[in-house]
């Protein structure tokens, strides 16, 4: 059940970063965030890691600054496999991948359960 929350919150946050970024990054429907969060989780788990690993050394030597560019490749890459997800470029990807990180950040943070 989390997993679905989850699932429709990041779907949520795509459609956020699509308002918030009309010019750069368009969605088409719902249903197409709901798609592109799913490609961007499987992206993020399979394709990100090895990635990081290989940008290590330009990583270090950025002090972690060029982990943004892998960010922003793997939404721009999304936004090329998911018809209707348009990411206009590689800026705008880092730039929405900024900000889908936050807006989904702040969402998930809603499903936090409190002890107390």
């Amino acid at each position: 059940m989390r997993l679905i929350l989850l699932w429709l919150l990041n779907a949520c946050a795509l459609l956020a970063v699509a308002y918030l970024m009309p010019a750069s990054i368009q969605l088409a429907s719902f249903g197409t965030a709901m798609i592109a969060a799913v490609l961007l989780g499987l992206v993020n788990t399979a394709l990100r890691p090895l990635l990081v690993l290989l940008t290590l050394p330009v990583t270090l030597l950025s002090f972690g600054l060029f982990l943004f560019v892998v960010n922003g490749l793997m939404f721009w890459l999304a936004g090329s496999l998911v018809d209707g997800f348009v990411v206009s470029g590689f800026w705008p990807g880092v730039f929405g991948a900024l900000l889908y990180s936050i807006i989904s950040s702040l969402l998930s943070s809603l499903l936090t359960t409190r002890k107390g």
